[in-house]
This record gives structure tokens, C-alpha cells and sequence, in this order.
């Protein structure tokens, strides 16, 4: 009989599990997944992301780096984050990948059942032979 490939989850399957896992995250992990993911995007698409969601993070200067700081992290929910992860996917996709060593520690990651499903789901887009943080 025929071995059929078990195809892995694609990006698409993994923006819910983001916003998910942003939503219970701590504020400080919040602030590394949005620093991370908000990298590939530009001054336009972050006026018209999650209908200008994170229109309030353009900087006044280009040379300026986003300041994403704990208020704004309050701010900033799953529906968004679910609308910038679809983003990120189309954008950079190899971002996705990531995201492990951006949020830091594994223990964040299985604190729940959804953050580590996003986790075997990112390390599965990965190139083989690389490792995840302590």
C-alpha cells in the first residue's frame, strides 16, 4: 500500500492560532510577537491593516523606529492580529518561522494547547536542523 504525505499546515491555518496566542499572551510577549511580525510591513499597510489598527504606530519621521509600548499593546487585539498575521503571510512568510526565537522560551509557548499547536505549526514551515530557544 502506497505511503500518502501528511501535508503540513500551511500559513493560512496558522493566522487564527496567532491571534490566538497574542490575545493570551503577557504584555511583554504581546510587544516581542508584534515587534517581530510588524518588520515587513510598510507606512501604507499599516494605515489600512485591521481598518488603520495600527495607524497610531507610524512613526512621524521614516528613520524612526515603531514604538509599540504597553498601551498600545492593550490596544491591539486578536481580530488585528489575525489580519496582520494574514499579511505577514503573503509579505514574508519565512517570518513566520521565526516567531519562536522573537517570543523567546518554549514554557510561553505550551501554556496553552493553541500555543503549541502554532509552535509545531511554525517549526514545521522551518528549514530542517533548526533549533528552538530555552
Amino acid at each position: 500500500m502506497p505511503t500518502r504525505d501528511i501535508p503540513l499546515a500551511s500559513e493560512s491555518e496558522l493566522a487564527p492560532l496567532v491571534a490566538d496566542f497574542y490575545e493570551h499572551a503577557p504584555t511583554a510577549v504581546q510587544t516581542r510577537l508584534l515587534t517581530a511580525m510588524l518588520r515587513p510591513v510598510g507606512p501604507l499597510a499599516l494605515v489600512a491593516l485591521a481598518a488603520g489598527a495600527f495607524a497610531r504606530l507610524l512613526p512621524s519621521t521614516p528613520s524612526q523606529p515603531l514604538d509599540i509600548t504597553p498601551d498600545v499593546v492593550r490596544n491591539i487585539h486578536g481580530a488585528e492580529v489575525f489580519e496582520l498575521a494574514r499579511y505577514v503571510e503573503q509579505k514574508a512568510p519565512e517570518l513566520l518561522g521565526h516567531l519562536p526565537e522573537a517570543v523567546g522560551s518554549q514554557q510561553v509557548w505550551m501554556a496553552t494547547a493553541n500555543g503549541a499547536l502554532l509552535l509545531a505549526g511554525l517549526m514545521a514551515m522551518r528549514k530542517p536542523g533548526t533549533h528552538l530557544p530555552h
